[in-house]
């Protein structure tokens, strides 16, 4: 009989932890995260992370059910019910110059379910971040203040210019993927993509406590839906190892926008916290539309089932179409590599518990949809992970802890720019267990 108690424990923990997710803010401690709106996320899970960020040709890698969100077809190798959750830890550090400065993060990152539906056909469901948007650094500037016309001496005073950004936009999706034939696999996924991000510049004069300060805030609120599409063609060499093929797709939507603009004047106390802003000088509020990029990614793997597998892709986004509001956001067109393995020692060992674990390694380049003052921003970096199984009795569920550790680099400090340097830190919780079986009885 089909498991109800199962089932209801899935509803509850799949809404409790929407909620949480959805009201996660923003991890990023990036300046460049302030062009467009947010710095972009693949919707990776810890798996496909550690090995460099690989998926579009990933289908079944081991004995376990993964759930491989970045092409919809590979849904179609899920045969048990499948559980994914886990978190995030970032720790990054600023330098410009001489000047450097780490922060470090937390969020819960992602939840995931999957329920197969046939015998090569199932549906997944989930929530996953779409992009961050999260900074604060402060500028100072020396402004001459000329006061010879009242009958007073001209002098100078010390401006503090200070940018902060927050929020994020997330990817609520629900996708099915089938086996066409043996070889075959299609899937699709439609997505609603919802958020809200804040912008403000902030311009204090602080040595001069009477003088009305400034603040623009620029507030975006989105919600919208989107679609990601996919194929994997397998490619035989025997019963146990097979070269595949992968595209996947996410399409060019408009999303709703609704964006206020507020620019208001405020005096600072006499400890420095600034009091309740005096009056609006510009309040406005504009409904409009964001257009994404249409993002293509392609993709081959070789693998010899429960034993290892090697895989590289390439993805391309047409950031230069982006726009928000009917005004072109000012981002090019993006370009990325990434190269990535999984190997098992021996799956079936019962004497050497390291040999039935997971080793995965990856690399990945990324030429990013930025270019500040000329100079293109660029992003790589190398991770490693585990994929370990934990012991149980049950002959129906089985569970794994997924870590996944990343390094890398964005940005330079060419041309007075940030250079950023992150350690990202990844857990995934994985479950498979036959949820929705029907027994029958002789």
């Amino acid at each position: 009989m089909i498991n109800y108690s199962k089932l209801f424990i899935l509803l509850i923990l799949s809404a409790t932890t929407f909620g949480a997710l959805a009201q996660t803010s923003a991890t990023s401690s990036s300046p460049y995260s302030k062009y467009g709106f947010g710095l972009y996320e693949d919707a990776l899970l810890p798996q496909n992370r550690a090995m460099g960020g690989i998926g579009t040709a990933l289908g079944k890698t081991g004995g376990y059910n993964d759930i491989n969100v970045i092409n919809p077809a590979s849904y179609s190798y899920i045969n048990l019910t499948t559980i994914d959750m886990g978190a995030l830890i970032n720790s990054t550090t600023l330098s410009q110059g001489s000047i450097s400065q780490t922060s470090n993060n937390f969020r819960l990152s992602h939840v995931a379910f999957a329920v197969p539906t046939g015998k090569h056909a199932a549906f997944s469901f989930g929530l996953l971040p779409y992009t961050d948007l999260g900074y604060n650094y402060t500028k100072t500037g020396t402004v001459s203040i000329n006061r010879a016309a009242s009958g007073g001496v001209d002098t100078t005073t010390t401006a503090s210019y200070m940018y902060t950004g927050e929020g994020g936009l997330s990817k609520a999706y629900i996708g099915y993927g089938l086996g066409v034939t043996k070889n075959l696999h299609v899937g699709f996924n439609i997505a609603y993509i919802f958020g809200s991000e804040k912008q403000f510049r902030t311009t204090q004069f602080t040595d001069l406590p009477s003088v009305l300060n400034s603040s623009i805030e620029n507030s975006m609120s989105v919600g919208g839906l989107n679609y990601d599409y996919g194929l994997q063609y397998d490619i035989p060499f025997s019963e146990t190892s097979r070269i595949t093929l992968g595209y996947s797709g996410s399409a060019s939507t408009q999303l709703g926008a609704t964006t206020k603009f507020i620019v208001s004047q405020y005096t600072l106390a006499s400890d420095g916290t600034v009091n309740t802003a005096l009056d609006s000088l510009r309040s406005e509020q504009t409904d409009g539309k964001i257009k994404l990029p249409l993002i293509n990614r392609f993709g081959i793997t070789y693998q010899k089932d429960n034993k290892f597998m090697v895989g590289a892709e390439y993805k391309m986004g047409s950031w230069s179409d982006v726009s928000i509001n009917g005004v072109n956001a000012g981002l090019q067109n993006s370009q990325s590599i990434a190269v990535g393995a999984q190997l098992t020692p021996n799956i079936n060992s019962i004497g050497s518990y390291l040999a039935v674990v997971d080793y995965r390694l990856g690399f990945n380049y990324d030429k990013t949809y930025i270019n500040v003052n000329g100079t293109d921003i660029t992003q790589y970096g190398a991770s490693f992970g585990l994929g370990i199984p934990i012991p149980n009795t049950s002959r129906t569920s089985f569970y794994k802890i997924n870590f996944a550790a990343e390094v890398g680099r964005r940005g330079t400090l060419q041309n007075n720019l940030v250079r950023e340097t992150f350690f990202n830190f990844r857990l995934g919780f994985t479950i498979n267990d036959k949820w929705f079986q029907k027994f029958k009885f002789d």
